[in-house]
């Protein structure tokens, strides 16, 4: 019986070699992010591997990590400096509209600012995915990761819930997560894969079959548009 319980091919040791697994891959997360310079390929690598553990092809968590960090530090930075300056254009919006603007036309101005703010989040959201799925440029990770958010509303939505609910928790009830301590444990990367599960659904739909010219050297996926 405990045999049985214990081999390597169990559920229970399965469920353990995954909990370890997004352990590690935290722990390497924090590490490369803490210059914030490489955030951008951080995220990438992060995700990246994520979708690899819930694709069950990650048979090293450490060397996907760090080649997948490796691949993407130039566009990984790209896409986050875009993003976040995408977002400060944003903020300078908000500011100038509720300090200059009043009655109806500031009402105007803030619904459509909190438009783009949901778009831009929903494009936030997919990019760094879709970039470590598919070999494409920024300007069109961006674009092909908005219309991904718009074409598959219910994933957006349920990505978004994953990200943001840890985030509210700690916010106004950090004991919950213990003052942020569970995040340096296994908090980012335990929400990377849980989106993962619903990211390569959508992805997968947008590669059709495994052929030697969509795939890369890593068996990151050629863009398809």
């Amino acid at each position: 019986m405990l045999d049985s319980i214990f081999s390597a091919d169990s559920a229970l040791m399965r469920v353990l070699g995954k909990a370890a697994d997004v352990i590690v891959l935290n722990l390497i997360f924090v590490a490369t992010s803490l210059p914030v310079v490489t955030l951008g390929a951080s995220v990438t690598a992060l995700h990246g591997t994520a979708m690899r553990i819930v694709r069950g092809r990650s048979e090293s968590v450490t060397g996907d990590y760090l080649r997948a960090f490796r691949e993407n530090v130039r566009r990984g930075s790209q896409l986050l400096l875009v993003l976040a300056s995408l977002a400060g254009v944003l903020a300078a919006w908000y500011v100038v509209v509720t300090t200059f603007v009043a009655g109806v036309a500031q009402l105007v101005l803030l619904v459509i600012w909190l438009v783009l703010v949901v778009q831009l989040a929903l494009t936030g959201l997919f990019a760094f995915p879709y970039l470590a799925t598919f070999d494409d440029v920024t300007s069109r990770v961006l674009r092909n990761a908005r219309l991904m958010a718009w074409r598959h509303p219910l994933t957006a939505l349920a990505a978004m819930a994953l990200t943001s609910l840890p985030v509210v928790v700690t916010v106004f009830y950090p004991r919950v997560a213990v003052y942020g301590l569970l995040w340096f444990a296994f908090g980012f990367a335990a929400v990377a894969v849980l989106t993962g599960i619903l990211f390569v659904r959508v992805f997968d739909t947008y590669i059709p079959a495994p052929r030697s010219d969509l795939v890369t050297k890593d068996g990151t996926a050629r863009a398809l548009s």
